[in-house]
């Protein structure tokens, strides 16, 4: 297969609330794209660390990928990991994906959701928020229905949403480690927990309640999916159970529907495995978006509305030394630790 060379970049938006999130882009350079890539990561995640994997794969393949971490996730502003309401990530995502969608350069290209784990939540709740936007979507260990083993009583929920308004923010839900639980390979479990903009705490109340709620809402709308779609899930997935991913392809409405189970493999599918099964899962997903960006003359792409969105790029471009070999350079700051440091990134194979 073919690689591509890319350009990393990084820059600060502001969402509705007036809120400075952290965002980046893995880009193919010089030549254009084959289509765009808009990923949806995790519960307690982040873009440019933890999915740098997936950027530079998908970028190497000739997709311009596309991150934003969520308020309160890695290198956002907001209470850490603290979900107010799970659609301001879905409203967040969406103005500013949406609006790299209506740049000159991307208008006219098709446009594919990356969700992995609570990111495929996102990105079906992005699909149906404006189902004829998207061109497809790659759900990796979604969450989209709540495992019967994992759903608490009602009781249980019940006592907890009479005082989320009063401690929407206590660190009072029990869990497991969740990094003990979802990556396999113990060397590559270790570099995750060193990851210090990975969320390691205990989940806050108000933000346990939302994701349980939003779960419980798509389970009960899993017929509404409509978009290309390929699922992917390890068959030993015990935080995401891989009944999840079949009811979701059996119960959707899309006429274009992969599901790909795998023997053995745990949560973090393209993280927390062998290299040897890693390389296995992104090839499936490349071959799934090769074969659907082919064509591009078969893809619809439905123009983009007016969209407003702050980004605040402060510097951007290219580079050049004197009397050194030319480089391609994306500097921008993003007012993070304080504000002020500088980010330079070089082009890569």
């Amino acid at each position: 297969m073919m690689k591509f060379k890319f350009d990393y970049q990084e820059e600060c938006i502001r969402n509705s609330r007036d809120v400075q999130l952290f965002a980046c882009r893995w880009v193919p350079s010089p030549s254009p794209p084959k289509a765009l890539i808009f990923l949806c990561h995790g519960y307690g995640m982040e873009c440019s660390g933890f999915m740098r994997e997936c950027g530079i794969r998908l970028a190497s393949a000739g997709y311009a990928v596309f991150g934003m971490d969520y308020e309160g996730h890695g290198r956002s502003k907001g209470a850490r990991c603290y979900i107010k309401k799970f659609s301001n990530i879905v409203n967040d995502c969406y103005d500013y994906y949406t609006s790299i969608s209506a740049q000159e350069e991307y208008k006219e290209k098709g446009r594919f959701l990356y969700g992995e784990s609570m990111g495929g939540a996102v990105a079906l709740l992005l699909h149906k928020k404006d189902p004829s936007f998207w061109n497809g979507a790659l759900l990796v260990a979604p969450m989209c229905k709540i495992s019967e083993k994992a759903k608490p009583h009602p009781i249980v929920i019940n006592l907890l949403t009479r005082v989320e308004e009063i401690i929407p923010k206590w660190k009072i839900v029990p869990t497991k480690d969740v990094i003990d639980a979802a990556f396999k390979d113990p060397v590559k479990r270790e570099e995750i927990r060193n990851n210090k903009l990975i969320y390691q705490d205990k989940p806050r109340l108000k933000t346990a309640l939302e994701m349980l709620r939003t779960s419980m809402n798509l389970e009960d709308s899993l017929h509404e999916i409509t978009l290309p779609f390929i699922v992917l899930h390890g068959e030993a997935d015990i935080l995401t159970d891989p009944e999840i991913s079949k009811a979701l392809f059996e119960k959707s409405s899309s006429r274009d529907k992969t599901i790909k189970l795998y023997p053995g493999m745990w949560h973090g599918l393209t993280s927390g495995e062998t290299d040897a099964n890693v390389d296995l899962v992104f090839a499936d997903i490349i071959n799934w978006l090769d074969v659907r960006t082919a064509d591009s003359a078969s893809l619809t792409v439905t123009p983009v509305r007016d969209v407003t969105v702050n980004v605040q790029k402060v510097v951007e471009g290219a580079s050049n030394d004197q009397g050194k070999p030319k480089r391609q350079y994306a500097s921008l700051l993003c007012g993070l630790n304080g504000g002020g440091r500088r980010l330079v990134h070089r082009s890569s194979m």
